[in-house]
């Protein structure tokens, strides 16, 4: 890696770290509901919330309710944002006069957006209305945030609380973190993406005269080009800090207007990682022991950093073809080197492949580069990073009590070798508790496979791939990779925005999503119910190296069992037709 690639990718590193414990504490503040002093004014916001919804702060749940009302709370939004699409063409701020979503898309894009997962099928710009992308897709960004680090303070206080039947209110922990986190951080981040030149307005699409007439397909001539611009700054704000990832403009965060300079493209992909690296220092605050936390942001560090690695040694290499070609891809003061088909000049090869590694580390899913376009191995890494469940970072809260997962099985398997009943903080780690494990880590496994299966068989979708080859078969397998796992992100190889994708798509990221939180809170209210073990001298300690190799361990194996057979038929099977071919 060159001098330049090494202290962009160091000082992005180092602003995530030094940002952990400030906002972490800060957000351990909110989470346990002290939010007097400075917060007073947005304490007055969260008491009008409660108002205004008829919800009592003081009323808990038991981890049965705290289920039903999350599960209730999200089919509400899918309801009304279908609904939304489908009549945009009948409601005001549609300056482009954009008509209702299709049925397919509609059920797709709403299942998409309150999962998290925000899988695009669409144009943005040629498809959603302005009150389309504000009052549905962005609410959508907040709120399925929120309710992913509500969620994770559930399981937070199954871990804190000693027989208690109840693990929080649903309603209070969203509020919390939409109020207290969410919202100010987006405001934030949006001002200052408009001052970097990110649009953000309610005017119609501007036609500007082009330098030369050319001619449409049908051979008519065309002297003007029509603009999209719109309320873009503030959904991309909150689609990177809460990890969403859909983004305004079809293309994403490689389109100007989403991501114009050097420092926007910084600061949305430190907002990418920001939240979940935070929540680690969260945790542990919230359970009486930093070192809890410092050991789980430590193996999610370096699991990243080495993904990094290997995906930006990947793509330093070129297509035999293009080497036989005579291009000179070597890195110099001049060019970036390297792959650069699918990348931006302006971002080169060292911001494309951090912000690919980011994205699909976290379930976020915003690209800056075509993922299609990367070398095999290169793709491999976000495919990888995706499967391995989304705990690398992952999602605003989802990610964090994913590798919470993580820990439960990795401190039973640690108790099996060495013939004790396993313990994490106090709580003994018992059948149930394994149940509940399995299920949150195996489900969205199985979505992968099983959709993939499905589509590979089916001739429409087979006809439709622009590789028949092992690529063909990668664009699939990335595709269910990103929907099982809330990710969002694609190869965008192949008509996915068809009725039979859309369905299979959204059935899988409701699996993906809420087959995982289910058992989360289930897990949460067990937890909840035990009583403390005190600390004895056969209890394995959980903040030390060995344990971050263990757990580290657990993740890639139980990621290497399920998945390498299927990467041995696409990316890895391309990788191998390619060197053959040199």
């Amino acid at each position: 890696m060159s001098s330049a690639a090494l202290l962009q990718v160091g000082l992005y590193l180092a602003a995530l770290l030094l940002l952990v414990k400030p906002l972490g504490s800060y957000m351990a503040r909110v989470c346990e509901g002290r939010t007097g002093g400075v917060l007073r004014p947005l304490r007055a916001v969260e008491q009008a919330v409660y108002r205004l919804c008829r919800v009592n702060p003081a009323q808990e749940m038991h981890w049965k309710q705290y289920a039903v009302a999350m599960l209730v709370f999200n089919a509400l939004g899918f309801v009304v944002l279908y609904v939304l699409q489908r009549v945009q063409g009948w409601l005001p701020l549609n300056p482009a006069r954009l008509g209702p979503v299709s049925p397919d898309s509609a059920f797709n894009t709403a299942v998409s957006f309150v999962t998290n997962t925000n899988w695009q099928g669409y144009g943005g710009e040629s498809t959603m209305s302005y009150l389309t992308q504000m009052l549905g897709l962005t609410v959508q960004n907040f709120v399925s945030a929120g309710s992913g680090m509500a969620v994770l303070v559930a399981l937070v206080r199954g871990f804190v609380r000693r027989q208690a039947a109840s693990i929080g209110s649903f309603w209070v922990d969203l509020t919390r973190s939409t109020v207290y986190i969410l919202l100010p951080l987006s405001v934030a981040l949006a001002l200052v993406l408009v001052s970097q030149g990110v649009v953000q307005t309610l005017r119609p699409y501007v036609r500007v005269p082009l330098l030369q007439a050319t001619a449409d397909p049908n051979g008519a001539v065309v002297t003007e080009q029509t603009i999209a611009v719109g309320p873009a700054a503030s959904q991309i704000a909150i689609k990177q800090l809460g990890t969403n990832g859909g983004g305004f403009f079809g293309v994403n965060s490689a389109h100007p207007f989403e991501n114009p300079t050097p420092l926007s493209n910084f600061l949305e992909m430190l907002a990418i990682l920001l939240i979940p690296a935070a929540l680690c220092y969260t945790f542990g605050k919230m359970v009486k022991d930093t070192r809890q936390g410092w050991v789980l942001l430590a193996a999610m560090t370096i699991v990243f950093v080495a993904a990094l690695a290997f995906c930006w040694r990947s793509e330093t290499q070129v297509l035999p073809a293009v080497a036989a070609l005579g291009v000179d891809a070597r890195t110099t003061a001049a060019q970036p080197g390297g792959n650069m088909e699918g990348k931006e000049v302006r971002f080169g090869l060292a911001n494309s492949v951090l912000w690919a590694t980011a994205t699909t580390a976290a379930s976020n899913g915003s690209v800056n580069s075509m993922h299609d376009s990367y070398m095999p191995l290169g793709g491999l890494v976000p495919m990888v990073m995706m499967q391995l469940g989304e705990v690398i970072f992952g999602g605003v809260g989802s990610g964090l009590y994913g590798m919470l997962i993580f820990v439960v099985i990795t401190v039973f398997i640690a108790g099996l070798m060495v013939g004790r009943t396993p313990e994490y903080l106090g709580k003994k780690i018992e059948s149930f508790e394994m149940k509940m494990a399995s299920i949150a880590v195996l489900v969205p496994c199985l979505c992968v496979l099983v959709g993939t299966a499905v589509a590979v068989m089916t001739p429409s979708i087979g006809a439709s791939l622009s590789n028949p080859l092992p690529h063909g078969f990668s664009q699939v397998l990335y595709a269910f990779s990103s929907a099982s796992n809330n990710n969002g992100s694609a190869f965008a190889g192949f008509g996915a925005n068809t009725p039979t994708m859309n369905l299979l798509l959204g059935m899988v990221m409701l699996l993906g999503r809420f087959w995982v939180k289910i058992p989360v809170l289930a897990l949460a209210g067990a937890l909840a119910a035990k009583k403390h073990v005190p600390v004895s001298a056969g209890t394995l300690s959980t903040h030390t190296p060995l344990f971050i190799v263990l757990l580290i361990g657990v993740v890639l194996i139980v990621g290497a069992l399920t998945f390498i057979p299927a990467l041995a038929l696409g990316p890895i099977a391309e990788h191998v037709e390619l060197a053959a071919a040199k």
